[in-house]
């Protein structure tokens, strides 16, 4: 039973499994599952989120890193 090639399985949101209504950009812990070690935040592709949630969060880590809580850069 091995899988076509190509054929992968789809992610779920994790904000809409947690049912979350909004995104917030306190939580810290959350937010930074979705950005890379270089600090950019991961394209909905690759993060598996739904449109909605990927536009709430990508607002919530940009103000995030307003506010110094999570890091523009990894230096």
């Amino acid at each position: 039973m091995r899988r076509e090639r190509g054929k992968k399985k789809k992610k779920v949101c994790a904000f809409c499994v947690d049912k979350v209504e909004r995104v917030d950009y306190k939580d810290v812990g959350r937010l930074r599952k979705f950005i890379t070690e270089r600090g950019k935040i991961l394209p909905r592709r690759i993060s598996g989120n739904c449109a909605r949630h990927q536009r709430q969060m990508t607002v919530a880590i940009k103000r995030a890193r307003h506010v110094a809580l999570l890091p523009f850069t990894s230096d």
